[in-house]
């Protein structure tokens, strides 16, 4: 699939907004409506008519989900056997079995 951004000039005394497509072939997947930031995915996929229309594939595709960063009250730790376990230390909580099973462990130091 291709991120691809409508630059049609249209023929209309009104500005007619073009926006961003996530499209294969003629069908459209998902859209960022022009202006907006947020991509809004499709239930049923549509076929679009591109005659008359001009695209432009863009280089860095906007609806590539980013992983976020984690919040700096996450804390990775490693276990006595390798595993790795995150501490939360605003709540003051660990995701490793001995937080789960006695709510206390020595990742989450008081």
């Amino acid at each position: 699939m291709k991120a691809l951004k409508e630059v049609t000039v249209w023929d209309c005394e009104y500005r007619q907004p073009n926006h961003v497509y996530l499209m294969e072939g003629d069908t459209v997947f998902a859209y960022i409506k022009w202006g907006q930031g947020q991509p809004e995915y499709l239930r049923t996929p549509l076929r679009i008519d591109r005659r008359g229309r001009r695209f432009e594939e863009l280089k860095e595709n906007p609806f590539e989900r980013r992983a976020e960063p984690e919040p700096a009250f996450i804390v990775r730790v490693r276990g006595s056997k390798g595993r790795e376990y995150e501490v939360n230390t605003e709540a003051k909580t660990c995701t490793c079995p001995g937080f789960t099973y006695r709510g206390a462990c020595k990742h989450v130091q008081v």
